[in-house]
């Protein structure tokens, strides 16, 4: 998993730095301005993926061999005659696992440090918030991996099942993008979308509670089934219990609407004057929505305003109503596209989609008038037309080598 690791980071950030260096004018292009030079999201986001990935289909089977190799190998019979407390057990594996996990993610420390020698621009805040963000997507993956391993008799079916489980968050987060509604509400807590919250530089604290929640459920499991001298249906009773306490505290932290944006352009986040006239409006707000899932218009209305718009208001409702998904054959309707507001009982419509046009339409009702844009400071980026010089040798054959070294002396050492 570690060598393997280093040439994936490597290709995110070699492709990442190009990238980055071309929109900056590298090659005679001509340069982009302002947000489009966000290391955050032209860097950070696009390496770190690198362990989304190796988080689905490398450190699974990982956790699985350590867990429930022992059950094959008959290592966990003379475990159980130990004075060890199947917590402990379970607690040390997972301490082992994390570790591992840390080593990897010194392949991104690679990136960082390779990135400031390119002369590029960090923000601490924004790289800590990416690999929080990773780190809590392992500690899911290596807490259902070793549930699975623990419940199931052999280690290929618990990779089935974790894989399953893997896709089946997909496939969550694919009809929430057709259908909407509860759909879109319970893909907002998969890994992958919680992941990509942290990787836009987004904190929120509904999300942290909940996977803390299904992290430490899932060594819960681990350390229940692990007692294979437990009868078989205590087991399943305990599961049981613990189930219905974990769904109980997910939907009490569903409730939880704290959030930080730490990116450095605020890209999360309307500007700071906007947020202040917002945070005195009293009257609830519902804004009324008509178009399909599936319409651009929907999707950059999500992200361009209202999610910036829940962050201040938490309790404002919002409605999408259409009759397809796609939204395709109900333009003639002569109301699909409209985007109506009721604020106190005072009613508007637009259809505008943008985050100025949402703050206009809403100011309006409130009857407050506008911020001066001149108060609000313009992010003007950190553009770098450097290419990602020597990164391939250290990614692709220096850390490669490191880790063949490394398990070389391990195993010398063992012998």
């Amino acid at each position: 998993m570690l060598a393997v690791t280093g040439p994936l980071v490597g290709v995110s950030f070699i492709g990442a730095v190009r990238t980055y260096a071309e929109a900056s004018g590298l090659g005679g292009a001509n340069p982009g301005g302002g947000q489009a030079f966000s290391p955050l999201v032209g860097i950070w986001a696009p390496t770190f993926s690198a362990y989304e990935v190796a988080a689905v289909f490398l450190l699974p089977f990982v956790a699985i061999r350590l867990v429930g190799g022992d059950r094959q190998s008959g290592a966990q019979k003379l475990e159980l005659q130990q004075p060890i407390t199947p917590f402990v057990r379970i607690t040390t594996k997972a301490l082992v696992l994390f570790g591992g996990w840390l080593i990897a993610c010194l392949a991104a420390a690679v990136a960082v440090g390779l990135w400031i020698g390119y002369g590029g621009s960090t923000y601490s805040r924004e790289i800590l918030t990416v690999l929080s963000g990773h780190l809590l997507n392992a500690g899911f993956t290596i807490a259902f991996a070793a549930a699975a391993a623990s419940i199931t008799e052999h280690p290929s079916t618990a990779a089935i099942l974790t894989f399953a489980f893997t896709v089946g968050t997909w496939v969550i987060t694919f009809i929430a993008a057709v259908s909407g509604g509860l759909w879109e509400q319970i893909a907002a807590y998969t890994p992958s979308t919680m992941v990509a919250g942290f990787q836009h530089g987004l904190i929120s604290l509904n999300v942290v509670l909940i996977s803390i929640v299904l992290i430490l459920t899932g060594f819960a499991f681990a350390t229940i089934w692990v007692r294979l001298g437990v009868a078989f249906r205590r087991r399943t009773l305990e599961s049981a219990g613990l189930a219905g306490i974990a769904a109980l505290l997910i939907l009490v932290c569903t409730s939880v609407h704290a959030s930080w944006d730490v990116s450095e352009n605020r890209q999360n986040s309307f500007p700071e004057d906007d947020e202040e006239l917002l945070s005195h409006i009293q009257p609830p707000l519902k804004i009324e929505v008509h178009l399909a899932p599936e319409d651009p218009r929907r999707a950059d209305l999500e992200r361009r305003a209202l999610s910036k718009l829940r962050r201040v208001l938490p309790d404002v409702q919002v409605q999408y109503i259409s009759a397809t998904s796609i939204g395709l054959f109900e333009q003639a309707n002569e109301h699909y596209g409209e985007v109506w507001y009721d604020l106190g009982g005072r009613r508007t419509m637009n259809r505008l989609t943008t985050e100025e046009g949402v703050l206009e339409t809403i100011f309006g009702l409130a009857g407050v008038k506008e911020p001066d844009e001149n108060d609000t400071p313009i992010f003007t980026g950190h553009p770098l037309a450097v290419p990602p010089k020597g990164a391939a040798l250290v990614f692709y054959l220096l850390w490669p080598l490191g880790m063949v070294a490394a398990a070389t002396l391990i195993l010398r050492r063992d012998i």
